[in-house]
C-alpha cells in the first residue's frame, strides 16, 4: 500500500506522529511524507520530540514548495491521501481547487484521480466557513475525521485518545491497528 501523508500548520500535528507510527508497523507500506511549513513552526510549539521522530518513520519526505514531486502527478499511484492535522486554511484550499503547495496539490490529484482523501480537521469552534467548507469537501468525496474525544474506549492517557483518531482514520483505508478499541455495541439480552 502507498499513502500520502500531509501534516499542516493546525494544532495537534503531534497526532501525525502516531499516525505515521502505526502504518510503520504494516507491512508492505510505503508513506510519502509532506510537512509544511506552517507544521514544523507548530510542532516547535506543540512538541517535545523533535520532527526528526516524524520524519525518520516516512519511506520519502517531500518539500511542500516541490509540486513536481511524484506525489503531485495523478499517473503516480497512490491509496490515497490522510492530511492529520488539517488546517483550515489546507481545508479551503482543496475545497476551491487552489493548490499552491504540494499537500494541496497532491489532494487535489487524489480528488481528480478518484482517490481516498480523509482529512482530520483541527479547529474550535467552527465558524460558518469552516462548516461550508468541510461540507464541500464532504460532497467532493473527502471522509472527514475530526480528532474529537472519544470516552466509550475508557482511554486513560492523550495517548489512548490520539490512538482511537488515529483508528478511526486508518479505518477509511481498511487498515486495522491493534491498540484501536471500535466500539461493539451492547452485550445485554433483551
Amino acid at each position: 500500500m502507498r499513502l500520502i501523508v500531509g501534516v499542516t500548520g493546525a494544532s495537534g500535528v503531534e497526532m501525525s506522529y502516531y499516525l505515521l507510527r502505526c502504518l510503520r508497523e504494516k507491512d508492505n507500506m510505503e508513506i510519502h511524507l509532506i510537512v509544511t511549513e506552517g507544521a514544523k513552526t507548530t510542532w516547535e510549539y506543540e512538541s517535545k520530540r523533535p520532527l526528526s521522530d516524524l520524519t525518520d518513520l516516512a519511506d520519502y519526505v517531500h518539500d511542500e514548495k516541490n509540486l513536481a514531486a511524484a506525489v503531485s502527478s495523478g499517473s503516480f499511484l497512490t491509496d490515497g491521501m490522510i492530511i492529520m492535522p488539517c488546517s483550515m486554511k489546507t481545508l479551503a484550499g482543496i475545497v476551491s481547487g487552489y493548490a499552491d503547495n504540494l499537500v494541496q496539490r497532491a489532494a487535489d490529484v487524489c480528488l481528480k484521480e478518484g482517490r481516498k482523501l480523509a482529512l482530520v480537521p483541527r479547529e474550535m469552534p467552527l465558524s460558518k466557513v469552516h462548516l461550508r467548507n468541510l461540507t464541500e469537501a464532504a460532497n467532493l468525496g473527502c471522509s472527514i475525521i475530526p480528532p474529537v474525544l472519544t470516552f466509550y474506549n475508557n482511554p486513560q492517557t492523550i495517548e489512548d485518545m490520539v490512538i482511537h483518531v488515529v483508528g478511526k482514520v486508518l479505518m477509511q483505508f481498511g487498515i486495522s491497528i491493534d491498540s484501536f478499541k471500535a466500539w461493539q455495541g451492547e452485550n445485554r439480552d433483551e
